[in-house]
């Protein structure tokens, strides 16, 4: 099983497209979908999805399209993947307290726990900037630019 699903994938890609134009240049649906080689009624529902979180912005008309609502370094992959996937649980146990019964004593669940943290800060850490940033076969995080802050 995927932890990421192939909507959220196809919306990161649509994110990077959008980052990688700057943040100002406006992009219609169409070419988008095209550039990343997703359906073009699915890239309209993503991109539907990712206006109504406001990571993009719309603007209607000939000279149209989207870009992105905040800058890239503040749009991390965490975000992005709760707007279109939701929360992030690698187990159902983890989801909330009332799911598990047996959570105060079981150690399972403790371990999984620390995993989902560290999964969610790393997830949360990796901005929209930083995977612009990350040449192919390079690995880890890129350095954060100068004067961000978390």
């Amino acid at each position: 099983m995927d932890i990421l699903r192939r909507n959220t994938d196809y919306a990161l890609r649509l994110m990077v497209s959008l980052a990688k134009r700057g943040e100002d240049l406006l992009v219609g649906t169409r070419a988008l979908a095209k550039e990343q080689d997703v359906p073009y009624q699915l890239a309209c529902k993503l991109m539907q999805q990712l206006h109504g979180a406001k990571l993009v912005e719309s603007v209607m008309g000939p000279k149209g399209g989207f870009r992105l609502g905040r800058t890239a370094a503040e749009i991390s992959l965490l975000d992005m993947v709760r707007v279109i996937q939701g929360p992030l649980s690698l187990n159902r146990c983890l989801l909330n307290d009332a799911c598990c019964p047996r959570k105060d004593g079981c150690p399972v669940r403790a371990r999984m726990s620390e995993l989902q943290s560290r999964m969610d800060e790393y997830l949360g850490s990796v901005s929209l900037a930083d995977l612009l940033r990350t040449k192919e076969g390079t690995t880890g995080k890129v350095n954060e630019p100068a004067g961000r802050t978390k």
